[in-house]
């Protein structure tokens, strides 16, 4: 019997600088009920403006690497932001997060998310420093 179901939790990925990082494997881990829908989304939503999140390439990690590259260039630190109370790379940081979003949505298949071949969700943190993010992860669809 399949019956449509709604789990909330809030998950924290583990303390990255500045980069783009692949972290399907680390959200799912904490999500094991995800195995139990045969259908439906995963809504994932940072509670950051200092970091978003995406989905892209996965198989070359130079592909991560030039995305913050790209992102420094659209977005370049500079001392003339008005907002520079937390260092240089704050006012670009959030620049940064409002270009890429603070949220994703995911197909779910089968207990598995429904990523293309090559896509993985990552996470873009835009800050120089150490900083551990917290993800409001929504699950909704049929529960067999």
């Amino acid at each position: 019997m399949t019956k449509m179901d709604i789990i909330q939790r809030s998950i924290t990925l583990n303390r990255r600088t500045k980069g783009f990082y692949i972290v399907t494997s680390e959200i799912t881990s904490k999500l094991p009920e995800l195995k139990s829908f045969s259908m439906g989304t995963l809504n994932l939503f940072i509670q950051h403006t200092s970091a978003a999140l995406t989905i892209n390439e996965n198989w070359d990690s130079d592909t991560r690497e030039d995305l913050s590259d790209i992102m420094d260039k659209v977005v370049p630190e500079s001392s003339s932001y008005r907002h520079n109370a937390e260092g240089l790379d704050d006012m670009p940081a959030h620049a940064k997060s409002s270009l890429i979003g603070p949220s994703l949505t995911v197909p779910i298949t089968n207990g598995q998310l429904n990523l293309g071949t090559w896509q993985d969700i990552q996470l873009a943190e835009f800050r120089r420093s150490p900083h551990s993010r917290t993800i409001v992860c929504t699950i909704q669809g049929l529960r067999s």
